[in-house]
């Protein structure tokens, strides 16, 4: 049997588990605060308060040790994204007007199958539609 090594489990740190109830007590609370002071407080404070405590969330959850896996990937694709060859204006609707044109013919073939089904299957029943 053939052992991937590159995701092997790594035991839990215990900082990482205090950050991540850290983060669940934080965001946890930040919905019962706006639930109980919805009505009384502006929109403006709760909305200012809302992001920051998810932005605090952020912060930590980028302090473990999956959070810097996930801000490593996220480094990764903006590089590959990079690499792409984006088609040029001309390509993208030249593309367009063949998918177009074959959905179109697909439709129509579609709808003469379906036709001639419907007649076929109502000469067998006898029943007109």
């Amino acid at each position: 049997m053939n052992v991937n090594t590159e995701h092997q489990q790594q035991p839990k740190s215990a900082l990482d588990v205090v950050l991540w109830v850290l983060i669940a007590a934080l965001l946890g609370g930040l919905v019962v605060v706006n639930h109980f002071f919805g009505q009384d407080a502006s929109m403006l404070i709760r909305a200012v308060v809302g992001v920051a405590a998810f932005a605090v969330a952020i912060g930590l959850a980028s302090l473990t040790r999956k959070g810097k896996e996930a801000l490593a990937f996220a480094k990764e694709s903006r590089t590959e994204v990079r690499k792409v060859v984006w088609p040029t204006r001309q390509e993208t609707v030249h593309t367009t007007l063949i998918i177009m044109a074959a959905v179109a013919v697909m439709g129509l073939l579609l709808w003469m199958m379906d036709g001639i089904l419907v007649r076929v299957i109502g000469w067998f029943t006898g029943l007109r539609v």
